[in-house]
């Protein structure tokens, strides 16, 4: 991730975000531009997305792919996770159709530049949104899922999944992601080249 220099308001960054060519992240002024993606990174959440999509079809959950915008009012960050799942109604900030305010699940897929950030800081500013409650950090060079599920008396759990075979059971809308679903067309030996 790349962050431009000079630090904008909000509504800056909105009104350049709505013509950019390429996609940026606004935290508290700075304006960070997001770098493209391999393939593999694409299928995994486009796999991840289309299962949700399907598993969550006429329910209370509705799945939304990586164009939408996380608006995270403590931190004054506005992020794009790969998948979001909201659960009822969006809640938007400032009555803006791209930006929501109350993701239940956020999923993220791992690459080598941004795991860190998406495992320590963005982890971080996801937690004070209030109902967020389930995170899905996925990588892409090797079949393992970490699940964190935010426990009823507010304590965070990781379970860790490594095994094609495994499946990992999804608190948000009661349903089960299979590893080996996720991970469809995925050739690892390619990925790690």
């Amino acid at each position: 991730m790349q962050t431009l220099s000079k630090l904008y308001t909000l509504s800056e960054y909105r009104t350049l975000e709505e013509t950019a060519a390429e996609r940026h992240e606004y935290h508290d002024g700075k304006i960070v531009a997001i770098t493209g993606g391999t393939l593999e990174h694409s299928a995994i959440s486009g796999n991840v997305y289309a299962l949700l999509k399907v598993a969550f079809k006429r329910s209370q959950f509705k799945p939304f792919n990586s164009d939408l915008r996380v608006w995270i009012p403590s931190y004054s960050k506005g992020v794009y996770p790969d998948v979001s799942v909201i659960e009822s109604r969006a809640e938007f900030n400032d009555d803006r159709r791209d930006e929501i305010l109350n993701p239940k699940l956020v999923v993220e897929v791992l690459s080598r530049s941004t795991e860190a950030y998406d495992r320590g800081d963005k982890f971080i500013y996801y937690r004070s949104i209030p109902t967020f409650s389930e995170y899905l950090l996925i990588s892409q060079y090797r079949p393992w899922v970490d699940h964190y599920c935010k426990s009823d008396n507010g304590e965070w759990v990781l379970r860790s999944y490594g095994d094609m075979k495994a499946a990992i059971g999804i608190e948000t809308g009661n349903m089960t992601l299979a590893l080996e679903d996720i991970y469809e067309d995925i050739n690892f030996a390619e990925a790690n080249v």
